[in-house]
């Protein structure tokens, strides 16, 4: 009887903790150029080590159509900070926890983002980009948690481990990227 009840509390605590986020919509606008819906934006990765903070924020989005994932990417520093850049050949890679790899690719201008100095306060660049999903690998998201992300910009291939929570020190909310694309591509499906 005792381990019944024990399964009992072990479905319902992984139930619980697998079951899908409600959809923060940012926009949804339709008009007479077509549809388009976002996403709130999700800090996806954050790094701070001396001085220096690295943050990743995702958003989803749907026009007319056509998915895509909106990515800004926000460094800080007290010093000089390198530019890292979007071109024709960029790419997000990453790593489902079931071995595959799903490519995103960037559909956008060239960019290295927008440096801002200011004297009271470190410098930070800022650097947003639109990567698209094909039909084949935009179903395997749905299913299986995210392990890894890999960005390739126009100079170099930059590694990304994902945790499966955290809390940023930017907001002081709980976030889970590992689950991200399981909780959210629904918003935008339609």
């Amino acid at each position: 009887m005792n381990n019944k009840i024990i399964l009992a509390l072990f479905l319902l605590a992984n139930l619980n903790a697998f079951s899908q986020k409600p959809c923060e919509i940012d926009t949804n606008v339709t008009d007479s150029l077509g549809t388009y819906k976002s996403t709130k934006q999700f800090i996806i990765f954050e790094r701070s080590f001396a001085g220096n903070s690295t943050n990743i924020f995702f958003s989803l989005a749907n026009s007319n159509g056509v998915l895509s994932l909106e990515t800004q990417l926000l460094k800080r520093s007290s010093g000089f900070i390198k530019a890292d850049c979007f071109d024709t050949n960029s790419r997000i890679y990453l790593q489902l926890n079931n071995g595959k790899i799903v490519t995103l690719l960037y559909v956008g201008n060239d960019t290295c983002g927008t440096l801002i100095q200011n004297e009271n306060s470190p410098n930070s660049r800022i650097m947003t980009g639109s990567f698209v999903f094909s039909k084949e690998n935009y179903e395997a998201l749905k299913i299986s948690p995210v392990t890894f992300m890999r960005i390739k910009f126009a100079g170099e291939t930059i590694d990304y481990p994902f945790k499966t929570e955290f809390t940023a020190e930017l907001d002081k909310k709980t976030y889970q990227p590992e689950y991200y694309f399981i909780n959210y591509l629904k918003c935008v499906e339609n």
